[in-house]
């Protein structure tokens, strides 16, 4: 073989063999680098939970403010509702000639004392007596 051809191959597996460990340290690199990049983003998502978790219970909070206070308005404008239609419909049956709850309790006492008056003013009348007969025998 002449030696430029023995030179050629030489040179070809040195440059292989260079190929082979450069990829065995590139390899290497990745092995040291890629658990440190796995923990640095461990570390970064932890933090990132944190902040969001924080953000999250901020909104929550105020949420539930916010459904608080639609709450208690909701239950007012009702309750304001309620007690207008109630004194609508009083106002109806009370030109209807309707009497009240309060005024039928004034009745119905009033009918009570003039019961009482009544039956104290009757004249009281003993009660007959009945006899009874001994049948002959």
């Amino acid at each position: 073989m002449t030696t430029k051809k023995r030179d050629l191959q030489t040179e070809i597996k040195e440059s292989a063999h260079q190929i082979w460990l450069a990829g065995l340290g590139a390899l290497a690199v990745a092995e040291d680098e890629g658990s440190k990049l796995f923990k640095n983003l461990v570390k970064k998502g932890e933090g990132f939970e944190k902040r969001s978790k924080k953000q999250l219970k901020k909104v929550t909070e105020k949420v539930e403010g916010q459904v608080g206070t639609a709450r208690d308005q909701a239950e007012s404008a009702l309750g304001k509702l309620g007690k207008s239609f109630d004194e609508k419909v009083a106002e109806a049956l009370q030109r209807l000639g309707v009497p009240s709850r309060m005024e039928i309790q004034k009745l119905t006492k009033r009918v009570e004392q003039l019961t009482k008056k009544v039956d104290a003013a009757k004249p009281r009348t003993p009660r007959a007596r009945t006899t009874r007969t001994a049948k002959s025998a």
